[in-house]
């Protein structure tokens, strides 16, 4: 029986494996380790020691030690796969799944992927290579091979005699396919329906007909969505003939979302590429500095239009002790509203018919943020330095930026997104600077406007 360990008995557990992997007895770690959950096992398996590797490596088949190496992140799969013999990574491979191999491919470089596929038995390799001939972040790419399909014209008891010989090699079985003659998909039937059904019943009579599926070349990140919409454990995967080719399950779905939400957050933060802690710090660098370069020309526009108004400071020196806050304020807003709009267009929640209605919303949420700041500045400043109408500049300033720095967080990634680019892209450094830029030039505008009531 799996055990599924719990903080209190995992050490105790993992002490008693390593034992018996340090005696020497392998039926016992056999029958010990293989209890284990695969995520256990592979945790397990992770922070053991070189020479203690190389004996699991003896101990367990390639078809057992294939679902650990499956649990692995690519770079451990890596650094592991350099210790293994290659009849035993070849059989390994052969009892992965096809698209596990094909993410691990590809992240193969030098035409090692070409040796290993070589190597492997030539159906299996066949699968993989068909997996890997999609463009990234397809629906193609992320599907898998391993999957159950059966034909209308089948008995519900033959299907069921079929299930148990096919379920092993199959990465989910709760849904079935029904597909006709040549492949094409017809219809489904869910494991619950099939197991309640009369035996004797035909398939095409049990089966739904109004099969939701999605196309080769989706992109993962649309297939997640849909999958989250209907709340699928899979969805299968068609051509542009409707032949079924292949499934994606809500695992794979996980991982998708996982990594898109990585790949915004890097672009949201001016930090696409360096947001894992395993990077370098040299390649972190070298991925950051494209934006901060950036961002530092456009600090120079900054300066430039503080520089503008050199007169207006010489007159008021105090104007510039508000700047960092008319700065701030504007940034931080800004990035409240991108983030807003990211998330919306990212879960699909803002359509055509309500960005007039969210940008209306976050404008309105500005003027509000705007009259509550305006209102605790102007007592502030009146308090602190006892002159009503510099309160009333910096107050109106404050008012202007923000109501100003929603609208503009909000719209430049539906813009972006209009342009059919990431709207992540608007990162939240880009609007902070420009939303900077502009609150400045409104404070100084209107410093200048009343410097004679200074």
């Amino acid at each position: 029986m799996m055990v599924k360990l719990n903080e209190q008995n995992r050490e105790q557990y993992e002490q008693l494996i390593l034992d018996t992997l340090e005696a020497g007895d392998r039926k016992q770690f056999l029958d010990t380790f293989l209890e284990l959950h695969p995520t256990d096992q592979v945790d397990f398996f992770i922070k053991l020691k070189d020479d203690r590797r190389k004996r699991v490596y003896d101990y367990l088949s390639p078809e057992d030690f294939s679902h650990i190496f499956e649990g692995l992140d690519i770079d451990d799969q890596k650094r592991i796969y350099q210790e293994l013999d290659e009849p035993y990574s070849s059989e390994m491979f052969n009892n992965m799944f096809a698209d596990d191999v094909a993410d691990f491919l590809e992240a193969m470089t030098g035409g090692k992927a070409e040796d290993i596929l070589q190597k492997m038995d030539q159906e299996e390799a066949q699968e993989v290579k068909e997996l890997m001939a999609y463009a990234p972040e397809t629906a193609g790419a992320v599907m898998t091979k391993e999957y159950v399909s059966i034909t209308s014209t089948e008995v519900v008891s033959n299907v069921i005699d079929t299930l148990r010989k096919d379920a092993p090699d199959a990465e989910t079985i709760y849904y079935l396919y029904v597909v006709d003659e040549v492949e094409r998909l017809v219809g489904v039937i869910s494991l619950r329906d099939l197991i309640t059904a009369q035996p004797t019943e035909t398939i095409e009579n049990v089966m739904g007909t109004r099969v939701v599926s999605v196309d080769d070349d989706m992109d993962q990140e649309d297939v997640a969505q849909l999958i989250k919409k209907y709340d699928f454990l899979a969805v299968p995967v068609v051509s542009k003939q409707n032949h079924l080719i292949g499934i994606i399950t809500v695992d794979d779905v996980i991982d998708i979302l996982e990594e898109e939400a990585t790949e915004d957050f890097g672009e949201i933060s001016a930090a696409k590429g360096a947001t894992d802690v395993n990077v370098s710090s040299f390649k972190a660098a070298r991925r950051r500095s494209p934006w901060i370069i950036m961002l530092m020309f456009f600090g120079l526009i900054t300066a430039g239009v503080i520089g503008q108004f050199e007169e207006t400071l010489e007159e008021i020196v105090l104007l510039a002790v508000f700047i960092p806050l008319i700065m701030d304020s504007a940034g931080n807003t800004g990035t409240q509203s991108l983030a807003v709009a990211v998330r919306g267009l990212a879960l699909g929640t803002i359509k055509k018919g309500s960005i007039g209605k969210m940008v209306r919303r976050e404008f309105g949420t500005g003027i509000m943020l705007g009259l509550i700041c305006m209102a605790v500045l102007a007592i502030t400043v009146t308090i602190m330095y006892q002159h009503w109408m510099l309160a009333l500049i910096v107050g109106f300033s404050i008012f202007c930026t923000l109501s100003i720095a929603t609208v503009i967080g909000a719209t430049v990634p539906l813009i972006i997104n209009k342009l059919k680019l990431d709207p992540a892209i608007a990162s939240g450094p880009f609007i902070t600077t420009v939303n900077d830029i502009l609150g400045l030039l409104i404070y100084f505008s209107i410093a200048t406007a009343l410097l004679d009531f200074l």
